[in-house]
């Protein structure tokens, strides 16, 4: 869910400003998923550039307090939100810690990297929302280290009916500051699509894993 329309639309023209969503619905860009896809979002970008990160992580900390209070501990997913994640939880004051996919093959074996204490409240930071099942995968190992997750916060989202089921079957409460569909609306503003191209995006959205 996107809390504030001015926000919403304020973060997607600065995805597209510095190119960290690319829109590109001649030449579809190939998904590790194997999905061919008009649009490819790398939100890491985003550290780059120290005007437009400072914008992230102070509309991402506002939001997260606002909607969930102040945890106890900020965990970013690795690797895309270790960034965005550590800047938030430097804002509020917070502890951080780091989620991985899977736990380590040597040393401690660890999933979780930081100090996270057993009963302590979190809420999870992400930098994309597709499908949400690693994001769901780090909601999974906070839990089973006795984490209280109050929720995620996550900076867009392409709205997958997918990843909604997913977050609801989990009990999940997901806000991200942009969306898909306030990119689009952004991108026609700004002429950085045409009406024609925005039909092809739509279409996409609309079953992105049969799309061609």
């Amino acid at each position: 869910m996107v809390l504030d329309k001015d926000t919403a639309k304020k973060t997607a023209e600065l995805l597209l400003q510095i190119n960290a969503i690319k829109l590109n619905p001649k030449n579809p860009f190939t998904w590790a998923s194997g999905w061919k896809s008009p649009i490819y979002c790398d939100n890491r970008i985003v550290l780059s550039f120290p005007p437009i990160r400072n914008y992230i992580r102070e509309h991402m900390a506002k939001q997260l307090e606002q909607t969930y209070g102040k945890p106890d501990v900020i965990a970013g997913v690795a690797t895309g939100a270790i960034g965005i994640g550590m800047l938030v939880a430097e804002v509020m004051s917070l502890p951080f810690v780091y989620v991985r996919p899977e736990p380590k093959k040597h040393g401690r074996g660890n999933q979780i990297e930081g100090f996270l204490d057993s009963g302590q409240s979190v809420v999870v930071v992400e930098d994309l929302i597709s499908t949400g099942k690693s994001s769901l995968n780090a909601v999974k190992a906070l839990k089973e280290e006795g984490a209280t997750v109050k929720g995620m916060i996550a900076i867009f989202t392409y709205g997958f009916d997918v990843a909604e089921n997913n977050f609801k079957d989990n009990n999940v409460t997901l806000h991200t500051l942009s969306s898909y569909e306030y990119l689009l609306e952004q991108a026609v503003e700004t002429n950085y699509i045409s009406e024609k191209e925005l039909e092809t995006l739509q279409d996409w959205r609309k079953d992105p894993g049969n799309w061609k």
